[in-house]
């Protein structure tokens, strides 16, 4: 592995965009969407991409990575663009893979509008809706796919598309399409693909595990790391509540509505927990909805849309929003829970403090989660601000009325908790003087007609003609 190892301060920043040989179409597109200068990401990432080499770039989330893979990925299929309405001028040349449906979405709106000003077309596909939906477009033809690899897959399955033409791969997230189970369709993918191919890889973390496994494709990639690896953005403060489990849903609302801010990505671990917060946030006042994977896909949408929208003033997310989610100008993320996993606090805080603005992370911390913290810390080299969690007491719930994990406990479960504190008194013995006393003969009872019984005489009942006698 050839390594070319640069910090962020080492980088000689570029006065804008035209001194990376990017075409006019694409240098317009940028000026229209608002970007002037290249981040130091862009600057290193770009040329080395262009001159067909592949590459393994690391850089702290929010420093434009998607521009720095998407630009040259364009630059390179210029030559080949057409407007045929023929698919067979529009073969799938450029791969871009990534772990989330989110995310997916993202890149392929950015990939759209570098593309704008080009005959060039791209196209997303992802999991959680209708396959049928997107096979129409794909049959279209087209030079860019972003896609999430089950989805791709399925569509390999059903013949829908072919990658025998993919010139570039591109692994978004690459860490994570690693580290997290999906290597077994990574490996299925790579064996479509064609042997001479460029191959780039971009993440926010990359663990010495991480870059062994990148052994497996990459060929002599170059190894650009803008700033330290798995290092945290200075522009973005960062603090440690310590709170016991069972208060910090209170201090959450309390933080909530104390804030300055009409955005706040909240995170948990559980889905479970997200739609339980989310609902709990929402009887409290607080615009609020959640974002997960047991959600359909319209259904994320719509949250994040309307959350981008300014309509619900916190996001709660597990960390399948974690990745990809491209807020503009996001002041603060908390997470309700921290990570197990140190690498994905990085990207959580990553959502705010993007492109040189200025954010705030906030990490609720009970003593059972101090292991965590303290991995946390030695993975960012830094370590956190702490402070005492001071509830107000209006906003305290009784202790008796939650359970270990915070949380309140079932209908049920109060009541056979109230029956275990309240005992009904016992109840007072029933006594009747007249049943204690011993068994005594009645006087007024008749003598037992002891007579042999083949001397007494047995009535018959009148109805067969037999006669009482009084004898």
């Amino acid at each position: 592995m050839t390594e070319n190892v640069i910090s962020a301060t080492e980088t000689t920043q570029l006065s804008n965009f035209d001194h990376l040989g990017l075409a006019p179409e694409l240098l317009k597109a940028l000026k229209e969407s608002g970007y002037t200068t290249p981040t130091p990401i862009q600057v290193q990432a770009i040329p080395v991409a262009l001159a067909g080499g592949d590459l393994m770039a690391g850089a702290q989330t929010g420093t434009g990575k998607t521009a720095a893979f998407a630009l040259p990925l364009l630059q390179k299929l210029l030559p080949l663009a057409n407007t045929s309405t023929s698919p067979a001028k529009h073969p799938v040349r450029a791969l871009i893979l990534t772990p989330t449906r989110e995310l997916a979405i993202q890149v392929e709106a950015s990939v759209k509008a570098y593309a704008k000003h080009t005959a060039l077309r791209s196209l997303v596909v992802f999991g959680g809706v209708d396959i049928k939906t997107q096979t129409p477009h794909l049959k279209t033809g087209v030079e860019v796919l972003v896609a999430t690899p089950g989805r791709l897959l399925d569509h390999i399955e059903q013949k829908t598309l072919q990658l025998n033409q993919v010139q570039m791969l591109v692994l978004d997230e690459a860490d994570r399409m690693l580290d997290m189970g999906f290597m077994p369709d990574l490996k299925r993918i790579l064996a479509l693909l064609p042997k001479q191919r460029q191959n780039l890889m971009f993440s926010a973390t990359f663990s010495n595990e991480i870059k062994k496994l990148s052994d497996d494709f990459l060929t002599n990639p170059t190894l650009i790391e803008v700033a330290r690896s798995n290092a945290t953005n200075d522009n973005v403060t960062q603090q440690v509540y310590q709170v016991a489990q069972r208060d910090k849903e209170s201090l959450l609302v309390q933080l909530l509505k104390e804030a300055s801010t009409s955005q706040v990505i909240v995170f948990t671990k559980t889905k479970i927990t997200a739609s339980r917060l989310s609902r709990s946030l929402a009887k409290s006042g607080i615009a609020a909805d959640a974002i997960h994977g047991d959600k359909t896909q319209k259904e994320r949408i719509e949250a994040l849309d309307a959350f981008k929208a300014g309509k619900i003033m916190a996001l709660v997310a597990t960390d399948v929003a974690a990745r990809g989610l491209d807020i503009s100008e996001l002041p603060m993320v908390i997470n309700y829970e921290i990570p197990s996993a140190p690498e994905d606090y990085v990207h959580r805080i990553g959502r705010t403090g993007r492109a040189g603005a200025s954010g705030v992370a906030i990490s609720l911390v009970s003593e059972e989660e101090e292991k965590y913290l303290t991995e946390i810390e030695k993975l960012i080299k830094k370590s956190i601000i702490k402070i005492t969690a001071n509830l107000e007491k209006s906003s305290q719930k009784p202790t008796s009325e939650l359970q270990k994990d915070g949380s309140r406990p079932s209908k049920t479960a109060r009541s056979s908790h109230e029956g275990a504190t309240q005992r009904m008194p016992p109840k007072k013995k029933v006594s009747d003087p007249w049943f204690d006393k011993p068994y005594e003969a009645s006087k007024q009872t008749q003598a037992v007609d002891v007579r042999p019984a083949s001397t007494r005489k047995t009535a018959v009942a009148a109805l067969l003609g037999g006669l009482v006698s009084n004898k």
